[in-house]
């Protein structure tokens, strides 16, 4: 494995959490200041902010420039999220949910795009919290469809 396609996928891996961490910035502030919702979304925000750090410093010790914005996902999160706000915060939860099951597969679709280090990162630090973040979105969307 080559250490820049190694760089390109945990640069790929950083845009998709510079996306995230965009993404729920864009939902707390739309979020009630006293919705239990949105101490979940502000420790989803955190979450995915650690693994910009992370990555960050990943691609950093690899002699790797890391990405500084979200690129593409970015646009498609923002789009995402425009349409959850006109349609209020059950819809906004389910959008933000489904970007977590989509970090999860980006997660475990480009394990072997990286070298064993790389690997270990993902497997040991990025994906259980993604896991996490997936599970808190899970929650709070079925909470709020039985409210």
């Amino acid at each position: 494995m080559g250490t820049k396609t190694n760089i390109d996928q945990l640069n790929s891996f950083l845009r998709g959490e510079i996306s995230a961490v965009e993404t729920y910035r864009m939902a707390i502030d739309k979020v009630d200041p006293n919705s239990p919702a949105r101490i979940e979304l502000i420790a989803n925000m955190d979450s995915h902010n650690q693994r910009v750090m992370l990555l960050r410093d990943a691609i950093r010790a690899l002699g790797g420039e890391p990405a500084d914005g979200s690129g593409p996902w970015g646009v498609l999160a923002k789009a995402i999220e425009g349409g959850a706000r006109l349609l209020g915060d059950k819809a906004a939860v389910a959008a933000l949910e489904s970007g977590e099951d989509h970090g999860l597969k980006d997660y475990r679709k480009d394990l072997d795009e990286l070298d064993p280090n790389g690997r270990a990162l993902v497997m040991t630090e990025l994906l259980p919290q993604q896991q996490q973040t997936h599970d808190r979105m899970s929650a709070l969307k079925k909470q709020l469809a039985s409210a």
